[in-house]
């Protein structure tokens, strides 16, 4: 089979759709960027204002916050958050507070976060928070 510059650029624009449509739905089931149907990878939002670090949450203590799914460590970080969400949720709707900034949408690694004035930012990795 021969292939030519224009089969190659439809493989190319194909390849690209099924890579969108993968990336839209992992990430906007609900408002906040989720991974395998879970907010923030399945971490705890409430740990990491309580325990000052990240923990993973476990699917036997959930809630849902704008059509997004979130999993806690423990009833009372269930409790905690439903009573205030916006108070415990990540900002930019968990995805990469640098790559939101700059206009763009990225994944998150729960481990590179902040906690500044209340508000907690995931980012990309470790390197983007030292930008």
């Amino acid at each position: 089979m021969i292939i030519t510059k224009a089969l190659l650029a439809r493989i190319k624009t194909f390849a690209m759709v099924l890579a969108i449509a993968a990336f839209a739905a992992n990430a906007y089931a609900g408002e906040f960027y989720e991974k395998e149907g879970v907010a923030i990878k399945g971490y705890d939002p409430v740990a990491y204002f309580k325990d000052k670090k990240p923990v993973k949450g476990s699917p036997n203590y959930k809630a849902e916050y704008k059509g997004s799914v979130f999993h806690f460590s423990s009833q009372a970080n269930r409790d905690a958050f439903t009573a205030t969400p916006a108070k415990y949720a990540p900002q930019y709707n968990g995805f990469c507070a640098f790559g939101t900034a700059g206009g763009y949408k990225a994944a998150v690694d729960p481990d590179a976060f902040t906690v500044v004035n209340g508000k907690l930012y995931l980012n990309y990795n470790q390197d983007v928070i030292m930008l």
